[in-house]
């Protein structure tokens, strides 16, 4: 398995124990690069060593779950009515996008994405958070992380 792949859809299930441990949804930016990757949220101060601990504990457990990812291709609108704006972050996809790939992890993450993915989590690897940046003046959060 490719590790960039590994590494992207290590996103999709770190912004999931991100928005059950810090509350908070909106996704800002990501960044992959082999087994290193790094999720910006928008966020209004810096996470407790003990949150931070939380989130990759909670990422790991859904890791080891082995849960299924499944990808559906939908209309925009299919995909606006099913899911709602909740699976867009806060970078536009273009208006001129009229078809969508929708990632589900069931109870985890809903999000808009044109990349590949694993078929499981579990084919991910052990997440281990790296560092965290707290951006007080644009309100932003990077967590970065290594997939092992």
């Amino acid at each position: 398995m490719d590790v960039e792949i590994r590494t992207h859809t290590a996103l999709h299930i770190l912004k999931g124990a991100v928005v059950k441990i810090l509350s908070t949804k909106w996704t800002a930016g990501v960044y992959v690069s082999g087994s290193h990757g790094r999720l910006t949220v928008k966020y209004d101060r810096r996470p407790s060593q003990e949150e931070i601990k939380k989130i990759e504990e909670l990422a790991n457990e859904k890791v080891k779950e082995n849960a299924p990812i499944k990808v559906y291709t939908l209309t925009r609108k299919e995909a606006e009515r099913k899911f709602g704006k909740e699976m867009y972050d806060l970078f536009p996809i273009p208006e001129e996008v009229r078809t969508l790939n929708v990632v589900v992890i069931e109870d985890w993450n809903v999000n808009a994405c044109n990349k590949v993915h694993t078929k499981t989590t579990g084919e991910v690897g052990n997440i281990k958070i790296k560092k965290v940046r707290f951006r007080r003046a644009k309100e932003l959060l990077e967590i970065s992380f290594d997939v092992e």
